[in-house]
C-alpha cells in the first residue's frame, strides 16, 4: 500500500476577492474528489487573493497505480482550471 500524495502552486491573475478565490477552489476539490476519489483541500496561501496551493492525497495498492493517478490528476488540473500551474510536486509513500 502507498500513499500518493501532490501539490499544485496555481496563479488565477483575475480573481480580485476571496469570495471569487473559493469558488474556484471549491470547484477545482469537488471535480477532483468527485472523479478520482482522493483527499484534497487548500493548504497554503489562504490570504492571498491570485494564489491557490492545493494539496491532494490518495492511497493506492501499488506505486505504479499512485504514478498513473498522479499523471492522470496533473493533466485533469491542467485542462479543468484557467489559473495558471506554477509548480506541481508528487511524492509517493
Amino acid at each position: 500500500m502507498n500513499i500518493a500524495a501532490m501539490t499544485f502552486r496555481l496563479h488565477a491573475p483575475w480573481v480580485h476577492s476571496l469570495k471569487e478565490k473559493r469558488m474556484i477552489v471549491r470547484s477545482l476539490i469537488a471535480q477532483l474528489q468527485n472523479r478520482y476519489h482522493v483527499s484534497a483541500a487548500e493548504i497554503d496561501e489562504q490570504d492571498a487573493h491570485q494564489i491557490i496551493v492545493i494539496g491532494i492525497a490518495a492511497v493506492v495498492p501499488h506505486s505504479a497505480m499512485a504514478d498513473s493517478l498522479m499523471e492522470e490528476i496533473s493533466l485533469f488540473v491542467e485542462a479543468n482550471t484557467e489559473a495558471q500551474v506554477l509548480d506541481e510536486s508528487r511524492e509517493i509513500r
